[in-house]
């Protein structure tokens, strides 16, 4: 009989690179991945904007289809904001 061996210990994934379309899960937030600060990523919003810091644990990437849809409510909420410019 053999004695099983203790597992061995899983190796967290690698943080996704910088350009990378992600989720953040905890502010329920769609971001670009532009870096690394210590252990977090910094990510900032598909259209440009102010970054914010995240754990890399709570963060998943996109899929096509997901980025697709994120990129489509950008551009909707950039027409609706237009339009309201022009009513005042």
């Amino acid at each position: 009989m053999t004695t099983p061996h203790p597992a061995a210990p899983v190796p967290e994934p690698a943080p996704p690179p910088p350009g990378t379309a992600v989720h953040d899960t905890a502010r329920a937030r769609v971001g670009i991945v532009t870096g690394h600060e210590g252990p977090y990523l910094r990510l900032r919003p598909l259209s440009g904007g102010r970054e914010w810091a995240a754990d890399p644990a709570g963060v998943r990437p996109l899929d096509p289809a997901e980025l697709l849809r994120a990129q489509v409510a950008e551009a909707n909420a950039r027409s609706l904001r237009a339009l309201r410019e022009r009513q005042v």
